[in-house]
């Protein structure tokens, strides 16, 4: 049965050389009740034109152009224009499997409303091929999808893909989708999917092939730079899963653990610095002492956001809280 509209909502900007393969995937879908609100977020090349081409051939295509510039605004545009009881986002410049509505909506059909489906990505680069860093996330991302355990390590990373999720849209509606400006807007969409309680449902099927390319927004753009992603980890933390009673320690002296440092001090947040660099150890930044390790005993039942990249020295730290028979995502929460 395929009784339930589905919305996908899609802006683009210039993306002229990819939109024929993205709209063909959808046309080729198994699931056919569909709507594509397709945004013009002021493109300057032929996307506009070509858009217009396929929306002739199909009424299920709507072209609008948005009424103000940017990605949040042209996705706040979009839903207002949607009609479906589901609504899921596709990327101008990536591609369907032709039953990944169909598959997202069966999943989310049976599993009804609070949850997201959502499936495996696959990064594809036909010129160049896929940089390691791409290929080291699609790994993680997909290993979470799997078991359906996406918000387990949440602020590390977004742990939704962006393009390849379907949620009822009264679901989207009561979290507050798009409604601020705040980047990067999925990874602010997935928080609010968490804030809201909602539940991923497993998926062991790749349903989306996203396009990896050197000018992409997500490479290019300023607000999907560094400092974006730890001021949204920050605020969510501190929403969501701070507990002001206990002691709070902040693992790493790099650049993203002086940044959260500083975010702290600027709240008036009290907090321990650990850092496992002597060379480091009992000097200050921004006027906080930086503490060994050992510190750590003599703070009564802490918890801690850990800011270290290194893959063997996240190993040992999660060794120390296993042993102390503490909790991720309620005692420690790595924020990489």
């Amino acid at each position: 049965m395929q009784n339930d509209l589905i919305s996908i909502l899609t802006p683009f900007k210039n993306t002229a050389l990819f939109l024929p393969e993205c709209i063909d995937s959808i046309l080729t879908q198994t699931y056919k009740n569909w709507e594509l609100i397709i945004v013009d977020d002021g493109s300057t090349d032929e996307s506009p034109e070509i858009v217009a081409q396929y929306a002739k051939l199909d009424a299920r295509i709507k072209h609008f152009k948005a009424p103000e510039k940017g990605i949040i605004k042209a996705l706040r545009f979009a839903l207002k224009q949607a009609s479906g009881k589901y609504i899921t986002r596709m990327d101008s410049d990536d591609v369907m499997p032709n039953y990944k509505l169909e598959m997202l909506h069966n999943n989310l059909k049976k599993h009804g409303e609070k949850h997201v489906a959502t499936g495996l990505v696959r990064y594809f680069n036909p010129t160049h091929g896929v940089s390691n860093g791409y290929i080291k996330y699609e790994k993680w991302l997909n290993r979470l999808t799997m078991k359906g355990a996406n918000f387990s390590e949440i602020y590390k990373e977004c742990v939704i893909a962006s393009p390849c999720w379907m949620v009822h849209k009264n679901d989207l509606m009561a979290c507050g989708a798009f409604n601020l400006d705040r980047y990067p807007e999925d990874y602010d969409l997935t928080f609010r999917f968490y804030k809201h309680g909602f539940t991923c449902i497993p998926c062991d099927t790749v349903l989306h092939h996203w396009r990896d390319y050197s000018t992409r927004t997500s490479r290019t753009h300023e607000h999907y730079a560094h400092n974006y992603f730890l001021e949204l980890k920050l605020h969510y933390f501190l929403e969501l899963d701070y507990d002001s009673n206990r002691p709070l320690a902040l693992w790493g002296a790099g650049f993203k653990g002086k940044h959260i440092a500083k975010a702290l001090i600027e709240r008036h947040i009290p907090f321990y610095w650990i850092c496992n660099n002597p060379n480091k150890i009992n000097k200050k930044i921004y006027q906080a002492p930086l503490l060994s390790f050992e510190h750590l005993k003599q703070l009564e039942h802490p918890q801690s956001i850990i800011t270290v990249a290194n893959g063997k020295q996240q190993k040992m730290i999660k060794q120390y809280f296993n042993d102390l028979n503490m909790t991720a995502m309620t005692d420690y929460f790595f924020f990489c």
